[in-house]
């Protein structure tokens, strides 16, 4: 790879790219230097920023970025910026680099805005246009009057500062007390508005400037989190992803708004804002049979906390998890350490519900004990009723008298009797047979047992209450748990992996190394959202430490990002498949030399696919295989009608990736063919299969291009490379190509043979 690299820095002639591409000598010198610190950006389309300057390097031999940024300004013509190669590297790929860029400029413009009116004059014309997006969103409270026009008021000025947390933040807004609490949620969210409006615009233009095309243009930046600020305002996007600290990057958390809202209303507390911890965003695909491209940026990242991102699409959920050591997300859900949300969902439901519920249902929960203490307080109640039976029955009784005397009066009198003197005269009353002793002891037992009742009744209503509150407090859980579950979806969409690249049940792909989520090409428009989920502190709290996204959609046509794209528009006579004009002009350079390398790395898989379409039909978006074709005998209009000419069409795509694959197809207009075909082996194919001359003529048209790409590239490939490595090129490529077959209907032509 490195000796077609130099060829980049040997011929600069090869480049056909604008000098300035609208930028400033400031920007394409911070653009450069984000590129290059950027592992994503510099490995997608860092090769395009073609760096001519002086090699300027620190002591331990890493080049001096700081110092190069300064010999660009200087010097804009040291960097040539190749925009005709970036235009077809990933959408979000360039989109990220402009959003970085967008991002770093708001961030100058409103730390200028805080400075002196000398530091905000190189910046005049930018925050005039921040400013103008802020008041159109503003509350007429929020807005101040000035010579017949009106402004922020300066107080809410100070709010957009850059560099506060959210909490800082909210906390600054609360004491503008000419602000009610709406006037303050609506005032911050014309902030977020504003943000949001100009960076998207920043970021669609620099996105042009570097060759970036789309119909479609989304740029979103979206914060999730209780906006405390603590790892994700220290690191935000201060380390690479390889966690080394990276001062190229631009410092802007207080620039990812956060979607907010109003306390609950409590009597006599004022309302304050709150922060979601998991924010929705909604989108709709492209539609008009093109794919739809999102880009994922994780800001903030946390290695203690899992980034989970969810896109759902017709009730399909997608997910993507933030590695344990990047900032990359994947399908893959596996996390070496920390918290994910997973843990989280798995401890609400299978430890706090799960606990309640055994706690109320279980064999020893509140309905077992409400159930024993019932029993026995049924049990007490019978107990009560036989024991009042009885007293009542003992209350009842009749009442004896005996006039006998007891048998220890007897005892007296016998012992009076033997005393000298006779003793004194003993006496008695007549005894009464009353039970009173056991009067007491009954009387005693039903109050005892009135006791032990009215203790049941009271343990009764005691667990009942605290049964209540378990499944007032399990609702509760349940409720937050339905929620984690609906965040997450229901559906969870399956996939395949290949090399990185995960491929959906439903086609839908996301590429691990560029980041990119993808929509296969439909006709019709659908709706879908994205959401990022903060990681709370545990499954019951509300303290979640904060992650930023940038999101991005584009529209894309498939084979957009073919490293090599040769597109030939009716440019064969009628009926014939001669080509006169070559495929490739100068501008295609930088393109060959990168499929030349990939040729001479043999580890990377190579082929090629032809196919001759036959007639084509138009989706909308492009030209493709019309499945149920019906000739026309002439041109209803005239043969040049635009109806006719862009079905006349051949296209050559390159792509360079984790194989090469090399594509032709070609394609005709539905007027039957008079092309005079006298080969016998060709005539029976056609009867076997049922081929029209319009097959056959996109075949010979297929024939032509690829005989025609030999012969060029073993040109180029001589001209380019050492005679070794054109040696071991052309080797490879025309061993592949002698075994080309050309698919045509149910069928295929060998090359050779045509």
């Amino acid at each position: 790879m490195k000796h077609i690299y130099i060829l980049f820095l040997l011929f600069p002639f090869l480049s056909f790219a604008q000098l300035n591409e609208g930028l400033t000598p400031e920007e394409r010198a911070y653009l450069f230097h984000i590129v290059k610190k950027s592992p994503i950006l510099d490995n997608s389309i860092g090769r395009y920023f073609d760096y001519q300057g002086p090699d300027i390097r620190f002591y331990n031999k890493e080049i001096n970025y700081d110092s190069v940024e300064i010999v660009i300004i200087n010097n804009p013509e040291s960097l040539v910026i190749r925009k005709e190669e970036i235009a077809k590297s990933p959408k979000g790929i360039i989109a990220e680099a402009a959003n970085k860029m967008a991002i770093w400029e708001l961030n100058k413009v409103l730390l200028a805005k805080r400075g002196s009116d000398k530091e905000l004059e190189p910046y005049h014309g930018k925050y005039d246009e921040f400013e103008k997006m802020l008041i159109a969103v503003l509350p007429p409270n929020a807005l101040k009057e000035k010579d017949e026009s009106v402004e922020p008021h300066p107080k809410v000025i100070s709010v957009i500062n850059p560099s506060l947390s959210l909490d800082d933040r909210t906390a600054f807004i609360e004491t503008l007390r000419f602000l009610d609490a709406n006037d303050r949620l609506v005032t911050l969210n014309a902030i977020n508005t504003a943000i949001n409006q100009y960076v998207e615009k920043r970021t669609q233009e620099i996105y042009n400037s570097l060759g970036g095309e789309a119909l479609v243009f989304e740029n979103v930046l979206v914060a999730a989190g209780d906006g405390s600020a603590t790892s994700g305002l220290l690191e935000e996007r201060e380390k690479d992803e390889k966690g080394r600290w990276n001062k190229g990057l631009p410092k802007a958390i207080g620039l990812f708004p956060y979607q907010l809202k109003l306390s609950t209303p409590v009597p006599k507390k004022e309302q304050t804002i709150e922060s979601a911890l998991y924010t929705i965003n909604d989108f709709e695909t492209v539609g008009n049979n093109r794919i739809t491209n999102l880009h994922f940026d994780v800001w903030g990242y946390n290695s203690k906390k899992q980034t989970t991102v969810v896109v759902e699409r017709n009730g399909l959920s997608y997910h993507l998890f933030g590695a344990g050591d990047t900032r990359f997300l994947s399908p893959d859900s596996s996390f070496s350490e920390g918290t994910t949300f997973y843990s989280i969902i798995a401890d609400l439901e299978f430890n706090k519900i799960a606990k309640l519920h055994e706690m109320i249902y279980g064999k020893r929960g509140f309905d077992y004990w409400i159930e024993y203490n019932k029993k026995k307080k049924d049990e007490t109640e019978l107990e009560i009723e036989k024991s009042e039976h009885g007293y009542s029955d003992m209350t009842n009784s009749t009442i004896t008298t005996s006039n006998k005397a007891p048998k220890a009066v007897k005892k007296a009198k016998k012992k009076a009797r033997k005393t000298p003197y006779g003793g004194g005269p003993v006496d008695y009353q007549p005894t009464t047979e009353s039970n009173k002793k056991d009067r007491r002891k009954k009387q005693q037992s039903i109050v005892d047992l009135y006791n032990e009742f009215e203790g049941y009744a009271k343990k009764i209503k005691e667990l009942e209450q605290q049964k209540q509150e378990a499944i007032d407090l399990m609702a509760k859980y349940q409720q937050r748990l339905d929620l984690f579950k609906s965040m997450m979806g229901y559906k969870w969409a399956s996939y395949t992996e290949k090399d990185g690249i995960y491929t959906f049940q439903d086609s839908t792909t996301f590429d691990m190394l560029t980041q990119e989520f993808q929509f296969p090409a439909s006709a019709k428009k659908e709706a879908f959202e994205v959401r990022l989920i903060a990681i709370p502190e545990s499954c019951l709290s509300d303290q979640a430490d904060e992650v930023m996204l940038h999101i991005h959609m584009a529209d894309a046509e498939p084979n957009y990002n073919a490293r090599i794209q040769v597109e030939l528009q009716d440019v064969f006579a009628s009926d014939a498949h001669n080509l006169d004009r070559k495929l490739f002009t100068q501008k295609d350079s930088v393109a060959l030399l990168q499929f030349f390398e990939g040729l001479l790395d043999k580890k990377v898989p190579f082929s090629i696919i032809a196919r001759g379409q036959g007639i084509g039909e138009w989706n909308g978006c492009r030209t493709v295989k019309c499945n149920n074709p019906v000739e026309l005998r002439s041109y209803p209009t005239n043969r040049n009608d635009s109806t006719y000419l862009r079905l006349r069409r051949s296209e050559l795509f390159v792509h360079l990736d984790r194989e090469i694959k090399l594509e032709v197809n070609s394609y005709t207009d539905p007027v039957a063919s008079n092309l005079e075909i006298s080969d016998a082996a060709l005539q029976s194919l056609m009867a076997k299969y049922k081929l029209s001359k319009n097959d056959m003529l996109s075949v010979m048209r297929t024939a032509t291009i690829l005989n025609k790409l030999k012969d060029e590239l073993n040109v180029y490939a001589g001209t380019y490379l050492s005679r070794e490595n054109a040696k071991i090129v052309i080797d490879r490529f025309n061993k592949e190509w002698a075994k080309t077959k050309i698919a045509v209907g149910a069928t295929s032509v060998k090359l050779i043979d045509l």
